[in-house]
């Protein structure tokens, strides 16, 4: 099994692809703590990792507070005894254009979905890395893998969510260059058009456009892309740190 003996956090695992990697790693031999403000989708997840006889804890929590990391990692440390992966899955979208002109000037991406967008994307991934790292330093060992966004490249209606993304992935640079000396390899992947609760949402023609412009002519199944995380945090990535890896199907080789 490729995460035998890991203790895995694994935000965002309500539902989709946080669902399906948590579920993923419980089946790799990974003792998991799964967290999400969705408590409804936290028991289905739990439900599905007990079924198999995985191991699991739920901390219900939102990863833009600290108090709230802190509870999630402190979790992983009291009931299984150190933490070894961090999966950073959790996001929301909240789009807008960012202005219009008609008369006079109308913007329509406000503070408020700006500022809720960065706080979970980019503010609650950076807590969660720097709060996990923490017990990882102290075991010098450690498999970070962020989340970002084919997104990242650019996306009308999306400036907060395309900004957050691409500052993930230059999160994940830096701490990469700063924990390497400790043990700890931290990377990233960037889904592309991936089924899940957020693009059901995406009205039927914009789904087909969507469809249309990616080379394979379908959006990933979320266990494709715990297939992917399920690499990263294993130690069969020993020697990769640093990196963002397009999931996308070739969306964004286009």
């Amino acid at each position: 099994m490729l995460l035998e003996n890991d203790v895995a956090i694994v935000t965002g695992a309500g539902n989709g692809i946080g669902r399906a990697t948590a579920v993923r790693f419980a089946k790799e031999g990974a003792s998991v703590v799964i967290n999400d403000m969705d408590e409804a989708g936290l028991a289905e997840t739990k439900q599905q990792i007990e079924a198999d006889c995985g191991k699991v804890s739920v901390v219900k929590g939102n990863v833009a507070s600290r108090e709230d990391v802190q509870q999630i990692v402190n979790t992983a440390l009291t009931d299984y005894g150190k933490l070894t992966v961090l999966i950073n899955n959790a996001g929301i979208t909240r789009d807008g254009l960012t202005t219009r002109l008609k008369e006079g000037e109308l913007r329509l991406m406000s503070d408020d979905k700006w500022d809720a967008v960065l706080d979970v994307n980019l503010k609650g991934t950076w807590l969660c890395c720097q709060l996990a790292a923490v017990p990882m330093i102290e075991g010098g060992y450690g498999r970070i893998v962020n989340t970002a966004s084919i997104s990242a490249l650019g996306n009308i209606g999306q400036a907060n969510y395309a900004a957050s993304k691409a500052g993930v992935m230059g999160l994940t640079r830096t701490l990469a260059l700063e924990w390497a000396r400790y043990g700890i390899a931290v990377n990233c992947i960037a889904p592309g058009g991936t089924k899940t609760n957020m693009t059901a949402a995406i009205p039927e023609k914009i789904l087909e456009n969507a469809v249309k412009s990616i080379p394979l002519q379908r959006f990933a199944e979320p266990e494709e892309i715990a297939a992917v995380h399920a690499f990263l945090a294993s130690r069969e990535a020993s020697f990769i740190t640093g990196q963002t890896l397009f999931v996308d199907g070739g969306a964004s080789r286009r």
